[in-house]
């Protein structure tokens, strides 16, 4: 195993033991992360996405579109379209999105 592996799997490690006695820490550091790289969070969108861990309202949320552009995407790349909610989280969750789409709509109207 290389050093790099080495030591990335050694940070890893040390951020998941972090996690355990200061989160909040961990957390805004993850937070800017994603804030910063928009292909990690594409990405980690679209892994929990995949995985069935969260809606495609919920993604689209997390991505900062509207769920149908995101439809619309997963269509063009190819990502199986998992639709309706898988349970009653997933199912506010889209309610949410509509709602915050259609204040928007009649803001900008």
């Amino acid at each position: 195993m290389s050093t790099a592996a080495v030591s990335e799997s050694w940070l890893l490690g040390q951020l998941i033991k972090l996690q355990r006695s200061q989160p909040s820490l961990v957390q805004r550091a993850l937070q800017r992360l994603l804030d910063e790289d928009k292909d990690l969070r594409w990405s980690v969108v679209v892994n929990a996405y995949l995985d069935e861990e969260i809606s495609l309202a919920r993604a689209a949320s997390l991505l900062g579109v509207h769920p149908l552009e995101l439809r619309e995407r997963f269509i063009e790349k190819g990502i199986p379209l998992h639709l309706g909610p898988a349970d009653k989280a997933d199912a506010q969750a889209e309610v949410d999105a509509l709602r915050a789409w259609k204040r928007k709509a009649v803001s900008e109207a």
